[in-house]
């Protein structure tokens, strides 16, 4: 196997396109659901932690608070999660899923992990385990500005 030397503008390209193409893979599965991206994040955090204050929602799936409340909001229009105040710090709200949430959500992540798991499909079990490796040495040794 021969090592080019691959500088980092290029790989940041390759990066970008490669994850730009599993996002529009990734929001194509999930419209199909009848959700939008952050409200199946909210479900999907929901059915993954269990119930969650509000804010660590909202770092979890990188929305903002203001995003995260709208969100919220939608989903317990449609019955899908509840609020309630924290009995450990009355000043904390937390997410819980209702039954029909979590039906919806188990139903759709099944759905929206098989067809993940199509997009990957170009790849072999041992270099999908050395990708996740590689990205995330090169997250933990980007440089903080």
């Amino acid at each position: 196997m021969v090592t080019e030397n691959v500088k980092g503008v290029h790989l940041w390209l390759v990066l970008w396109k490669a994850s730009r193409a599993m996002e529009s893979y990734d929001r194509k599965s999930i419209q199909a659901l009848d959700l939008c991206l952050s409200d199946f994040g909210v479900l999907e955090v929901l059915l993954h932690k269990g119930a969650l204050p509000v804010n660590t929602i909202g770092k979890k799936i990188l929305l903002t608070s203001g995003s995260i409340t709208t969100s919220i909001d939608r989903l317990e229009k449609r019955s899908l999660v509840r609020r309630t105040v924290c009995p450990d710090d009355a000043r904390k709200t937390l997410v819980y899923l209702t039954d029909k949430g979590h039906r919806l959500i188990v139903q759709a992540f099944s759905a929206h992990e098989q067809r993940m798991e199509k997009a990957v499909s170009g790849l072999t079990d041992e270099e999908k385990s050395s990708l996740v490796s590689l990205l995330k040495k090169l997250g933990t040794s980007v440089p903080i500005p």
